[in-house]
């Protein structure tokens, strides 16, 4: 639906009905306001034409005669807003648009007809104060009434229409002042036109601006659900990935154990584990990346001894710098230097940082160390590898991204630590970078706040294997999981360490388990079981039910409001692949040691 006016230049520069509607509300309220000021007008030129002698009765009996019409207007305007409610904008805006034509016609010829009123009586300055007046009140209107120009079209014709009299307004002048008045109306209706374009224009933009807004929050929303859609599919995949991967970890621990002394399967074994570690990293990696885009890793600033995290990834990396044959050094800062940030994602920055190093270096080493800039420390890692060209150095950090060469000298890797970095990064509000030559190495860098010096303890957990070594475990482990893959590895390896196992896939099998007599000292709980239980409510009750056993929930999910319960009310919670060291730890903890009995590996 178009409005009765000049056509826009474009077809994309034309207004929407409603765009039409709000153009006329606009004239609609002009009229109204113009319709106001008229019996004051005619009551001051009533009174000077008065006092000129002339009678005073013409111009105050017009000025009233705007009091009816005045209110007749704005029940009209009521009677749209009531329309507008009930009527759609097709059928609004052709009806209104024609009666507030007529308006504005009547308004303009009810303005001129001051004219007629005053001849014969006013004298020349008395006329030419009036069609002063006049043309002032035609071009204030200009400036209004022109959104909707068919409006103000019909008010200029009647308006205009009273300079058929100037003849007999100015007897003597009127061949100077008739071109002038035209010349002036001509200019007066040219702006007219220029103001409606403006408004139409306006009323365009403006209409644009809320289409690209709708447009982009409906891509926004969509950009959102499409996030949040993969990253739940992301934590499901994983979760199930991981269930086969648990398995295979803990047979591969179990067989371990039983092939002491037979290189061969060693040598097997310990390829089969740098597998199952390079799947377990991507897991971890798409997680991790997982989690950060969509928001649900909270920040948490805190002073982080340098000392502490560089002592940390000593230990993390030293066994896999030596299998690559390379030489892993730490530039130790001095005493009590540390930075403000997050100690989760500072540490994992920095050894998805050491862990891309030395995963992309064949030969020589990764140097970790700090330098003071400022009011910051920058974490750099240096390396004698691959390195990276320089047209390939902006794409470096985006996910699954690996250049052409990379897949050359290491090609388990999956494109994510980087990424991992960046967002890590970015939410904690610092800056990262990187100065790298293809062929001659990297530096990877984090800048970080500095913290105030602050005392630190090094606190280094043993690293021996001591599953080998130490006493066989002596206790009764009762274990839930729903995959009867699992459950034979879970049977399979605490069997392996001397530990009586009792296996359930629900609730109902465990507490039958109970029934017969069972009495476990720890209990291992999945956390998705496919009976829909709640692993954590599963765990509680068999706790209640054994309150001298010990209980700790194993799954592979990360973000599981029940596990993050668990957490909070002290639970211990294991991620699957379980680690087999952490897992014996624990258990060595739980259960008692049994005596003059030794692994034989």
């Amino acid at each position: 639906m178009t409005a009765p006016t000049a056509a826009p230049a474009s077809e994309h520069d034309t207004p929407s009905t409603q765009g039409w509607l709000l153009l006329l509300e606009a004239s609609f309220a002009r009229l109204r306001l113009g319709m106001t000021v008229m019996p004051t007008m005619g009551l001051l030129f009533g009174l000077l034409l008065g006092w000129q002698g002339g009678p005073l009765a013409p111009l105050l009996v017009w000025g009233g005669a705007y009091l009816p019409a005045l209110l007749f207007v704005w029940w009209g305007h009521r009677r749209y807003l009531r329309d507008r409610a009930l009527q759609p904008p097709q059928a609004l805006l052709p009806t209104w648009t024609r009666r507030v034509r007529w308006l504005a016609l009547a308004h303009g010829l009810g303005v001129s007809l001051s004219v007629p009123l005053s001849l014969g009586h006013g004298n020349y300055e008395y006329m030419l104060l009036l069609h002063i007046t006049l043309a002032g009140i035609l071009a204030a209107n200009a400036a209004q009434m022109s959104a909707t120009l068919a409006v103000y079209r019909m008010y200029f014709m009647g308006a205009v229409s009273g300079l058929a009299l100037i003849p007999w307004a100015f007897p003597g002048q009127w061949p100077m002042v008739l071109p002038m008045t035209l010349v002036m109306a001509t200019v007066i209706y040219r702006s007219a036109v220029n103001s409606h374009r403006f408004f139409v224009r306006q009323v365009v933009l403006e209409e644009r601006s809320r289409d690209l807004a709708e447009r982009y929050r409906e891509a926004s929303d969509t950009a959102e659900a499409t996030l949040a859609e993969k990253n739940h599919f992301l934590t499901t995949a994983a979760h199930d990935l991981r269930q086969p991967v648990h398995a295979m970890a803990l047979l591969a621990e179990a067989i371990a154990l039983n092939a002491r002394g037979q290189p061969q399967i060693e040598a097997l074994l310990a390829q089969w584990r740098l597998s199952m570690r390079s799947v377990n990293h991507m897991f971890d990696a798409l997680l991790d990346l997982s989690r950060i885009e969509s928001g649900a890793v909270a920040l948490r600033p805190a002073p982080v001894p340098l000392a502490v995290l560089f002592d940390d990834l000593r230990i993390q990396f030293a066994t896999d710098a030596i299998a690559r044959g390379l030489n892993l050094r730490f530039h130790t800062p001095p005493p009590g230097a540390a930075v403000l940030a997050d100690p989760a994602l500072a540490r994992q920055s920095l050894a998805n940082l050491v862990q891309n190093a030395l995963r992309y270096t064949p030969q020589g080493g990764v140097l970790v160390g700090a330098r003071r800039r400022g009011a910051h420390w920058r974490l750099e890692v240096w390396d004698t590898g691959v390195g990276v060209a320089l047209h390939e150095q902006a794409q470096i950090y985006e996910a699954f991204y690996r250049p052409e060469h990379a897949w050359q000298v290491h090609r388990s890797g999956h494109g994510l630590g980087l990424a991992v970095v960046a967002r890590c990064v970015a939410l904690m509000q610092a800056r990262q970078g990187l100065q790298s030559r293809l062929g001659k190495g990297s530096c990877f860098w984090i800048e970080l706040p500095a913290a105030p010096p602050v005392d630190q303890v090094l606190q280094r957990m043993p690293t021996a294997d001591m599953r080998g070594t130490g006493p066989l475990l002596q206790g009764r482990c009762l274990v839930l999981d729903d995959d009867p893959h699992v459950l034979e590895a879970w049977s399979t390896l605490l069997a392996t360490w001397g530990v009586q196992v009792r296996l359930a896939s629900n609730a109902a099998e465990a507490f039958a388990q109970l029934d017969t007599g069972f009495a476990p000292e720890a209990i291992l709980c999945d956390q998705r079981l496919r009976s829909g239980e709640s692993g954590f409510e599963v765990l509680r009750a068999l706790l209640a039910r054994c309150p001298d056993a010990r209980g700790a929930m194993v799954s592979g999910e990360y973000d599981s409001p029940e596990l993050q319960a668990a957490l909070d009310e002290g639970y211990l919670v294991l991620r699957k692949p379980v680690d087999v060291d952490e897992l014996h730890a624990v258990l060595s903890q739980w259960l008692r040691p049994e005596k003059n009995n030794e692994i034989s590996l």
